[in-house]
This record gives C-alpha cells, structure tokens and sequence, in this order.
C-alpha cells in the first residue's frame, strides 16, 4: 500500500467513524471464509457495517477524529473489524447471537455515545443496552399507563350508570 493509498484510506475511516456515535471493534481472525460470511450477511441484515480494518490505519483515523475514543486504539492488535451501526445495542446483539454458534467475533472494546466500553466482558451489557426508539416506547408506555386507569375507571362509571337506568 503506498503513503497515497494509505492517507485516502485514513481519509475514508475518518469520515467513517465521523458519521457516527457507534462503533464496535472485534476480532474475527480465525473465521473460515463460509463462517465470515454468514457474519457480514447478519451485520448487512441488521443493518451494521462490517468492515476488516488495517490497525495503525483505524488508530490514526480515531485519532484524526473529533470523537475521543480513549483507550480504544489500544485494543487495536491482531486482525480487527469494526462494526458500524445506527442502533446501539445492534452489533452487540449480532456479536452475541454469532457466538452461539462459533467461538468468534470477539469484542476488543465500543464506543458509544462518546463512552467507551473495553473487552469482551462488556459483550452482555452493550447487547443489552436499550435503543432510542426501546426507551421512548418505554417512557410513552408509562405515561399512558395513568391515562388508561382513568379512562376505564370513568368507562366503569357510566357503564354502571346505564345499567341501573
């Protein structure tokens, strides 16, 4: 690769990780090309760009970047992938839900929302971590829970009423 090749590269992953607040850093080394594909079929259809990334090209695009990832670009050795979503427990899902089937991805680490989770201990939590549109179905469901207590007790009222008519 030359040193264009490599500056356009740099170029392209900042503008990547730019373009987003949710990026997850694994390791698929190891994977058989059937393996890795079944993988990029799951990311595409929940819809997560997987991409197999240089780690010096991925370290100096974090940095060139207005994100602070923090001790992400440590994790950054061996074969590594990131894996963009919009969703934030997205990749932690397809990650989790692979792993039941073979050994790998592993999690090196994520960043999310300007936080920064390391290792593949954190898999649980980022899978479980509620999206935007969970916590505002969520946050609607509690405030119509009142609402509907109301209705029905006043529904009971004049339905009690009609009947005694």
């Amino acid at each position: 690769m030359t040193r264009e090749e490599k500056s356009i590269a740099i170029e392209d992953l900042t503008a990547q990780l730019a373009g987003t607040n949710i990026v997850y850093v694994s390791d698929i080394s190891g994977l058989d090309a059937e393996t890795t594909s079944n993988l990029r079929r799951a990311c595409f259809k929940a819809g997560i760009k997987l991409e197999v990334v240089k780690n010096t090209l991925l370290a100096k695009a974090m940095e060139a970047s207005d994100n602070d990832y923090g001790d992400l670009p440590s994790t950054l050795t061996g074969n590594s992938a990131i894996l963009i979503a919009d969703v934030a427990n997205a990749p932690g899902k397809v990650i989790k839900e692979f792993r039941k089937k073979a050994a790998k991805p592993l999690l090196k680490g994520a960043y999310i929302n300007s936080e920064i989770y390391i290792g593949d201990d954190q898999l649980d939590a980022l899978a479980t971590i509620k999206s935007k549109e969970e916590l505002i179905g969520e946050l609607i469901g509690l405030l119509q829970s009142p609402a509907q207590k109301i209705i029905s007790a006043l529904q009971n009222q004049f339905s009690g009423e009609e009947s005694e008519a």
